[in-house]
């Protein structure tokens, strides 16, 4: 060695062989140090960010010399960048696995992208349209490398991932993220489209018969060096890492087989093809052995793999066939599902299958059979069973969805259940433990059944005698005597619940809680037949307390002289009644016309009261169906309603519901003209509920004319106002005195003011409640300053004032307007006026931060969020000026001042102020982007200037220098950059306060 090689050595080795944190990516640049950071045992930075470092300085954008934002230049120090991203990740030896889990996809994107142009493959050329048998190994090698991580991308994708729990929301942050996951689904998008041709890649990858090459950092150096200094040795075939041909097959027959097992969810033939593909790679992995440097593959995952499309797509082979996974998944495509059950009832007694399978082939039949396959109801229970028992033998709780399916039990139910129990233990193998737990099982099925037959037909099962002692059938007899007192139980287990001579009592039982349970209106009778035949003592429709019928009914329907009649009308009511409150309206409907077609032989009275009862239902049917999508009610509906509202019969017991659901109904189908110029005037005085309707529908109806509403407004006004006052009660003591008792609602309105709350919410029609709100609010405002004034459309057409303030309950009308809001946007949770309703109620009482989020929340569906202009009318100036107050009390200063610019005139003075607080919660500069105002950024320059803020005074200026806030600008084009920041802006506040 010469001397000055000798020195250039020494000088080498005297370098520190850790660089300073801040600058370490260009302490790297020379080859030589790198390699000797990379042969370090723990490096760090790791070789993963070593690779994620390089690239990003790559790929930074430059800036030119007027100040615009250049692509990546392409200059030696970039292209030195790139390759040591390279040969780090050759030093990896090219691993997809560590890649993978350290490396994002976009990153990832572009390392390969470069390892296919070092290796000499043409940009923009279709891999599948190359020849991999003409091409260099290591070209090859890129290009299969690529097309694996493109497969194996997309396989991963479409696997759920667990979000993580964000952190206090930064902008800058937040953009980040932003911008990384839309390139990411960019990249995604592209690879799926590519998906199908980098299959045909990696298929005619597996007909190669030559070992390949992959780059290794020697060859990469080579590459780099200048033409002609190479000799061709990179274009030899054994240039870089020798990949064997088994090697390579092996874990692209593995790749490929994931993806086939993915595509197998929409198209199960592919499954066939991923089971031959996985079976290959066990082959290859067998021959090549575990030690291998270049083939990593999850052997557990390999194994999940191929039992999954051994199941999904058995071979011929009858040994695979016969494992019960397959057995069980033939079963379930071919609808055999008896077969199922045999399976299910073998494994309780070898316990080989696990929970999870078994419970998911039960859910798969529970959603077919919801799906209105009736006939797997029975299937179901039958699954279930046999999942129940093997929990009791292994000590688990019983699942909420067998005592579901086990609500309503019956013989056939009972035999089954007793069957599997049966079969799913054997009492001379069995341990204690199984024993007990089969016991306590059978025990505590007795104790939970109602009906004392099928009591009977467990107390007497073989099992059951055989698994209890005598002293614990006793403590079980006696604990049902204590429930069932009325039953003399035998005290020696029978061998048949036939050989018991039946007694009145147990009968009487049995009948009564059939007749809870039944709804058919035919059975219901013939029961009462019954229990009228063996006692003519008991009153059966006091059996349960759960059957009301409305006290204006019940008079009249217990006046009835004959039992039997009277039980039945009154069962066959109070159960039709039950079923429309539970929206069971089929059942409803066949207990009211089999009451309706009982009670017209003999009370007309009753009959009238069965046809408003089903002309109640079948409005509760039209909504709750049809209506829910917009479409109208049949015209003998509507005529019915009007029948019912014109009724003039005496004596007709009425539900005060009734009325107010026909006038409702009216409303929200716009029968406006009905309500204001048919209706009789004798309604009007005597139903309130229609005096209330025609007076809202005379006032939606002037609405939209040029004078809007005056006379019928102040009529509804005064109507309102009415119900919304107090009354003062008096009383005189001893001495003479009067003195005051208490405050209640006033019996001058026409109803109270719950009643009318109640009737507004079962209105539909957006014009009705708006116009009712707006009245609501207008009365609210009456009392409030302007500051806490809320705003509503159409309040222009209310009076401005009242004549005796006191008289208004003004707390009881605050707390109305809010549970009226809260309605209306239950019906339509878009509608932006009733959404600034909401935000100014939050204002009021000083919510701000949920103030804003209403605020926001409308702006945003009226402008596609954001991406177009919010119109005027609802963001007006009053709107941004409590806006700006909101984020005031919220200490976000920097939003002030932006917010300041939305305003006709642009309020400089509080802009200036909140800037001047330094005490801010918001990003701060990170909003300064979103300022078009040069005055305002001016001062802001002025301002961190000032305060020696050189770094935030610097992005301003930045902000001040975009060229399209300039001011010599034409018009259009200042609009347009201040309408777009104005967008980021609002979409910025959205995420946050969303």
């Amino acid at each position: 060695m010469s001397a000055e090689a000798a020195d250039r050595e020494a000088a080498t080795s005297s370098r520190p062989c850790t660089p300073p944190q801040t600058c370490w990516f260009e302490f790297l640049l020379e080859e030589s140090l790198l390699e000797k950071h990379l042969r370090k045992p723990c490096p760090d930075p790791a070789p993963v960010q070593l690779i994620v470092q390089f690239l990003e300085q790559a790929s930074k954008p430059s800036i030119n010399e007027q100040n615009q934002v250049q692509p990546p230049a392409d200059n030696k120090r970039n292209r030195i960048l790139k390759l040591l991203a390279l040969k780090v990740a050759a030093h990896l030896k090219w691993d997809l696995d560590t890649l993978e889990k350290s490396l994002s996809v976009p990153v990832l994107n572009m390392l390969l992208n470069e390892l296919l142009c070092i290796s000499k493959v043409p940009p923009g050329t279709k891999h599948v349209d190359m020849d991999l048998s003409t091409l260099p190994p290591t070209t090859t090698m890129a290009i299969l490398l690529y097309n694996r991580w493109a497969i194996r991308t997309i396989v991963q994708s479409s696997f759920p991932i667990r979000q993580v729990k964000p952190g206090p929301p930064q902008l800058s942050v937040m953009n980040q993220i932003q911008q990384e996951k839309e390139l990411t689904e960019n990249i995604l998008k592209v690879l799926k489209e590519q998906a199908a041709d980098s299959i045909l890649v990696l298929e005619a990858a597996l007909k190669l018969n030559k070992d390949l090459y992959v780059h290794t950092m020697r060859t990469l150096d080579l590459l780099a060096m200048e033409p002609g200094m190479v000799n061709g040795e990179t274009e030899s075939l054994t240039a870089g890492l020798i990949i064997k041909t088994e090697e390579m097959q092996c874990q692209v027959c593995y790749d490929l087989g994931a993806v086939y097992f993915q595509q197998g969810s929409t198209n199960s033939a592919v499954y066939e093809n991923a089971r031959e593909k996985f079976f290959r790679t066990k082959e290859l992995l067998s021959q090549i052995g575990s030690l291998s440097l270049h083939c990593s593959i999850d052997e557990k995952r390999l194994a999940g793999y191929c039992q999954a499309c051994d199941v999904l797509a058995p071979s011929d082979n009858t040994s695979q066939q016969s494992t019960p996974y397959s057995q069980i998944h033939i079963c379930m495509r071919s609808g055999n599902y008896q077969e199922v059950i045999n399976i299910f009832l073998e494994d309780n007694l070898t316990l080989s299958l696990p929970v999870q399978f078994r419970q998911s082939v039960l859910r798969e039949l529970y959603q077919k059979a919801q799906q209105g396959n009736e006939a797997l109801d029975e299937i179901c229970f039958k699954v279930s069973a046999c999942n129940t028992v093997r929990d009791i033998l292994e000590g688990r709780t019983i699942s909420v969805q067998f005592n579901q399916l086990f609500l309503r039990p019956n013989k056939e139910k009972i035999d089954f259940l007793l069957e599997v129990c049966s079969k799913s233990i054997n009492l001379e193998q069995a341990s204690d433990t199984l024993k007990g737990n089969m016991a306590a099982f059978l025990k505590n099925l007795c104790l939970g059944l109602d009906d004392l037959q099928f009591v009977f037909m467990i107390s007497s099962h073989e099992l059951f005698i055989t698994l209890l002692k005598d002293d614990e059938q006793k403590l079980l007899i006696e604990q049902m005597r204590k429930r069932s007192p009325r039953v003399n139980l035998c005290t020696k287990p029978v061998t048949s619940f036939y050989d018991i001579p039946a007694s009145a009592s147990v009968n009487i039982g049995q009948l009564e809680h059939q007749l809870i349970l039944s709804v058919d209106p035919w059975r219901i009778r013939q029961i009462l037949i019954e229990l009228h035949g063996m006692t003519s003592e008991r009153q059966f429709w006091t059996v349960s307390s759960k059957w009301e019928v409305p006290g204006v009914y019940s008079s009249v329907i217990l006046g009835i002289k004959d039992g039997l009649t009277r039980d039945l009308v009154y069962i066959l009511m109070a159960k039709g009644l039950h079923c429309s409150i539970v929206k069971d309206f089929a059942h409803a409907k066949q207990l009211f016309a089999a009451c309706l077609e009982l009670v017209t032989e003999f009370s007309p009275k009753l009959r009238q009261v069965m046809l408003n009862e089903m002309l109640l239902l079948d409005i509760h049917t039209h909504e709750a169906g049809p209506g829910q999508s917009g479409e109208r009610p049949p015209s003998d509906l509507i005529s019915r309603v009007r029948g019912y509202l014109e009724m003039r019969l005496p004596d007709i017991p009425l539900r005060q519901v009734v009325a107010e659901e026909c006038v409702a109904f009216m409303l929200n189908w716009r029968e406006n003209e009905y309500l204001t110029l048919q209706v009789p005037s004798f309604l009007l005085q005597s139903n309130p509920y229609v005096k209330l309707g025609q007076l809202l529908a005379a006032t939606c109806k002037e609405l939209p004319g040029p004078k809007e509403s005056t006379r019928t407004a102040k009529d509804l006004w005064e109507v309102v106002v009415q119900i919304c006052s107090i009354s003062s009660q008096h009383k005189r003591g001893n001495d003479g005195r009067i003195s005051l008792i208490k405050q209640r609602e006033s019996t001058l309105g026409i109803m109270y003011r719950s009643e009318l709350l109640s009737f507004i919410k079962k209105l539909r029609e957006p014009l009705v409640l708006t116009t009712i709100l707006s009245l609501f609010v207008k009365l609210h405002n009456v009392r409030e300053n302007f500051v806490n004034e809320i705003t509503a459309e159409h309040i222009s057409i209310w009076p401005s004032s009242i004549p005796n303030l006191q008289s208004v309950d003004f707390e009881a009308v605050a707390v109305t307007v809010k549970e009226l809001v809260r309605y209306a946007l239950t019906i339509n949770s878009s509608n932006h006026s009733w959404l600034i309703i909401q935000a100014d109620i939050y204002f009021a009482t000083n919510q701000y931060s949920a103030a804003l989020h209403y605020y926001l929340q409308a702006g945003a569906v009226c402008s596609d969020f954001f991406n177009k202009a919010v119109p005027p009318d609802v963001y007006t100036d009053q709107v941004i000026k409590r806006m700006i107050k909101c984020c005031s009390s919220l200490n976000c200063h920097t939003q002030v001042a932006i917010l300041c610019q939305f305003l006709r005139e642009v309020d400089y003075k509080t802009a200036f102020k909140s800037l001047q607080e330094q005490n801010s919660y918001d990003a701060m500069d990170s909003y300064y982007d979103y300022i078009w105002d040069v005055t305002i950024l001016e001062y802001l320059t002025y301002l961190h200037h000032k305060r020696g803020e050189t770094d935030k005074r610097q992005i301003v200026i930045k902000a001040i220098g975009q060229t399209e806030l300039n001011m010599s600008n034409p018009e259009e084009v200042l609009q347009l950059a201040a309408q777009r920041r104005k967008k980021k802006f609002l979409q910025a506040m959205a995420k946050l306060y969303f």
